[in-house]
């Protein structure tokens, strides 16, 4: 069997069957076991690899051809594959007591399997038609059945939709720049081009204007898994034009645009963060910001590119994971998540509160949790860098900061003589329990990410180098 089938054929067609065959119950339950044995098989069984099991051999073949697109995982795909179903296993488990739409598994699997083939197909410019065809397959996820979608879904997929003729026709042009570098204005227009189809695409501002409008719009859980799905592809496709072209890596005007997008991500979601009134919007604003981090790194000049994006990354999906499930619980009670309806419900609901808090806190990179590992190499990273860069960072994660100050002052202004409570349920308290041990055991623990990521820059041939 190949491995286009065992990662991308299979979980669609379990997420088919999912969606219209099975009882509603039991979706969270085999989406969650069928993305936990993927993850698994994808860490033990080696890609294009024969394995001995006593006198069987057993290879899972690299590649597949499909419609004469050529669809191919190699070894160096494994661990990305495993992380991927591994976080994506954690979402849908969580989807009873999110109390999200019973679809989400369904969909989510469609999505995660769309998105993996986004990386696996050949031309890889393909996976732009992919990435849009994920965001398409997610706006049923975010909108319930006869209920008009809000302007936060209708602009997500516009932009989502404008980014694919952009970094299309790029493609188109990078080829011929490759073939004549000194075309400077060719050069220019190509990477003008790329960038603003990647604008569109990853929401670097002022596109990015959808995401807290989202938060408030859909449900928090079915929202979060989309602002953890879709970006984390889209950056492993954006280090895949910096490895294929090598004008673009070495570029110093493109790497500078990047890092300069980046930190404005990183400052302008610190700020605006600490102005919102409305916790889902926090959340936003946050993904933003982790968003512009991720960019930051991208622009980055070191060999160790390709690791600090992907120690980003890892503990993004956990701390959106928990944030969202916290979220989730929390709309149950107070349905606009505004302050003013959240106010003191850390007496009420201490479990969800806390988890959110704790989320939150890796986010700003505090010690001791999943968010200060990844952040303290990048401030190595920037160490190199000019001042003003260390700054701007430095004052995004501040204004998220403030914005969690904001948020526990509302949690725990209760009225006077109010009892503490317990209104989580088990299942939702052994999650949010569950996902606050893994922030402290990523933050206190990193080393044992070691070897998901060791092998992770086998998948880029030159970049870093």
């Amino acid at each position: 069997m190949s491995a286009p089938i065992i990662w991308i054929a299979i979980p669609f067609a379990v997420g088919f069957f999912l969606l219209f065959f099975l009882h509603k119950r039991l979706s969270p339950l085999i989406g969650g076991a069928v993305a936990a044995i993927l993850s698994l098989t994808a860490l033990i069984f080696p890609i294009d690899t024969a394995l001995l099991l006593g006198a069987i051999s057993i290879k899972i073949s690299a590649s597949i051809q499909f419609f004469g697109r050529s669809f191919a995982l190699n070894t160096a795909d494994g661990p990305l594959i495993a992380i991927v179903y591994g976080l994506a296993a954690l979402w849908f488990f969580g989807t009873e007591t999110s109390g999200t739409a019973n679809r989400f598994v369904a969909l989510g699997l469609m999505i995660v399997s769309l998105l993996t083939a986004s990386i696996a197909v050949e031309p890889f410019l393909f996976a732009a038609l992919l990435l849009d065809m994920a965001a398409i397959l997610a706006i049923p996820l975010l909108v319930p059945i006869y209920q008009k979608p809000g302007r936060g879904i209708i602009r997500f997929l516009t932009y989502q939709t404008l980014a694919m003729p952009f970094i299309l026709f790029s493609g188109w042009m990078l080829a011929g720049v490759e073939s004549s570098p000194g075309a400077i204005s060719a050069t220019v227009q190509a990477g003008t081009i790329l960038g603003l189809g990647f604008a569109f695409l990853v929401g670097i501002f002022p596109f990015y204007n959808w995401i807290p409008m989202l938060m408030e719009e859909a449900a928090p859980y079915a929202s979060g898994f989309l602002l953890w799905a879709l970006p984390t592809f889209t950056v492993i496709f954006a280090l895949g034009f910096l490895d294929r072209y090598v004008w673009l890596r070495t570029s110093p005007q493109l790497s500078n645009a990047i890092q300069y997008a980046g930190i404005f991500m990183v400052a302008s979601g610190g700020l605006f963060a600490s102005q919102q009134k409305h916790i889902g919007r926090i959340m936003g604003y946050a993904a933003i910001t982790e968003t512009g981090l991720l960019v930051l790194a991208m622009g980055g000049r070191s060999a160790e590119i390709v690791n600090t994006v992907f120690l980003l990354l890892i503990p993004r999906g956990l701390e959106l994971a928990v944030w969202a499930l916290a979220l989730s619980i929390l709309k149950r009670r107070a349905y606009s998540l505004r302050f003013g309806e959240v106010k003191g419900l850390a007496r009420k609901y201490p479990i969800a509160v806390s988890a959110l808090i704790l989320a939150h806190l890796s986010m700003t990179g505090f010690p001791l949790l999943a968010g200060f590992p990844p952040r303290l190499a990048l401030w190595q990273e920037l160490a190199g860098q000019p001042i003003y860069m260390s700054f701007w960072v430095f004052f995004g994660l501040l204004g998220l900061l403030v914005a969690l100050a904001r948020t526990l002052a509302v949690f725990v202004m209760a009225e006077e003589n109010t009892g503490w409570a317990w209104n989580e349920t088990w299942a939702q308290s052994v999650m949010l329990g569950l996902g606050a041990l893994g922030l402290f055991v990523l933050g206190i623990f990193p080393q044992i990410l070691q070897p998901l990521i060791v092998n992770l820059p086998a998948l880029f041939n030159h970049l870093g180098l």
